[in-house]
């Protein structure tokens, strides 16, 4: 009679316990909104790709994707809370060759690693700079020979803006000093607002500046394009000549990336439904329009992760060359 109550109560209880069982199975991801972390200012490069990608991620993936800026200490604080976040799959960081490569030798002590720390996603694109002059207040600074001619006149005269300490617009300057010979004063400021306010201002001479604000200023005749750090002309900048070309230095290229990063040990197949849907996006007519003419960004032709992270690590040598000559450090 006793196991009979008890098999009784038993039996009673299942249709509760039912709804917990299914409960604490994971559900299909993704299931709630996912966040894609900048580590830069409203407004720069990386926000507005950022902006332009959630939309169509957010259709294909069926979810919210909000994005969510953390500006400063060159991108560490958000790569820093990606690094140490869950690998649930609703975090991603919008990263750069400055956050995942440069800063890895810029910094004396990172609070994370740049590979170990991270998972790498998708390669979005590689990312040109431009040297751009103001058009009314550097007048006598028409082309790159002529801001040689100056810097070599009186050394140390000329001085370049930056969107910070380690951005690829401090590097690209860098690097442009050291293959020249020449002495140019680099002058951080805290993101592409502030520095291009002082190139229009006659603050600053220099200004080798991110494609995407530069194509705006110069087709509105605010700056003058000198020369693009890609080894081809920019098809969105067509009259303005490479660096090799107007500086005649023979396979000089500067240009950096954009990519999507992780926590580590995101699940495989998170990362590469993650990676699929971004692929698809960014290689639609539409979308590589979008990149080539209104941004100056060479469409990405890596297709996996894998590709992804070997051209991460190589870019991780190659900057450190260039941070170590420059002498440029952050503690």
């Amino acid at each position: 009679m006793r196991r009979s109550f008890l098999g009784l109560a038993v039996a009673g209880l299942l249709p509760l316990l039912a709804p917990l069982a299914a409960g604490a199975q994971e559900a299909p991801w993704p299931n709630r909104p996912i966040t894609l972390m900048g580590g830069f200012p409203n407004g720069a490069g990386t926000d507005i790709y950022s902006r332009k990608l959630a939309e169509p991620l957010s259709r294909a993936l069926g979810v919210p994707v909000v994005v969510d800026s953390r500006s400063g200490a060159g991108g560490n604080i958000a790569s820093d809370l990606v690094a140490k976040a869950r690998p649930d799959g609703y975090l991603f960081l919008f990263g750069t060759a400055g956050t995942h490569a440069i800063n890895a030798s810029l910094y004396r002590s990172l609070p994370f690693d740049v590979v170990k720390d991270s998972t790498a996603i998708t390669h979005l694109g590689d990312v040109p700079n431009v040297l751009t002059v103001s058009a009314e207040k550097r007048p006598q600074l028409n082309s790159c020979q002529a801001v040689l001619a100056a810097a070599r006149a009186k050394p140390g005269s000329l001085n370049y803006a930056s969107t910070g300490n380690g951005a690829s617009t401090h590097l690209a300057g860098a690097q442009f000093a050291q293959v020249t010979n020449i002495d140019i004063v680099h002058v951080p400021f805290r993101g592409q607002p502030g520095a291009q306010t002082a190139l229009l201002a006659g603050d600053v001479d220099l200004f080798f500046n991110q494609s995407g604000p530069a194509i705006g200023y110069i087709s509105q005749g605010q700056v003058r394009g000198l020369a693009v750090t890609t080894a081809k002309r920019l098809p969105a900048l067509p009259d303005v000549p490479t660096v090799a070309e107007a500086c005649n230095l023979p396979g000089f290229d500067s240009s950096t990336w954009y990519g999507i990063f992780a926590p580590p040990g995101l699940p495989p197949a998170i990362a590469e439904r993650m990676n699929a849907e971004i692929q698809k996006i960014i290689s639609t007519d539409d979308f590589r329009t979008w990149l080539v003419e209104s941004q100056g960004i060479t469409p990405s032709t890596l297709t996996t992760s894998a590709e992804f992270r070997a051209l991460q690590e190589r870019d991780i040598a190659r900057w450190a060359e260039v941070v170590r000559r420059s002498g440029a450090q952050v503690d």
